[in-house]
């Protein structure tokens, strides 16, 4: 009888934004962020600031920011170009 396959953990998003509830800035790179990880099959994790009182201090004139592959990438805006060129090239 073969062996059932081990199941393997879901890769960490490539893709993490820092931002909070309110900030139309966050949504317009929300929108982005979503449609271009979804195009190219990746993933993205949100983040507020208001749960994390270390990220608050460090980015809180800077939202939002964004990181793929855990360096960050952008603040205040997402220009989508980039985002994909950077999602472009494989995970380090």
């Amino acid at each position: 009888m073969p062996s059932a396959p081990v199941p393997q953990p879901a890769p960490e998003p490539r893709v993490l934004l820092i931002g909070k509830p309110g900030c139309h800035l966050c949504d317009d790179a929300r929108a982005i962020i979503a449609a271009v990880t979804a195009d190219l099959g990746e993933s993205f994790e949100e983040v507020s600031i208001l749960d994390h009182p270390d990220l608050m201090a460090k980015y809180a004139e800077e939202i939002p920011v964004t990181f793929v592959d855990g360096r960050q990438h952008d603040f205040w805006r997402v220009n989508e170009a980039r985002l994909r060129a950077a999602l472009a090239n494989p995970r380090p």
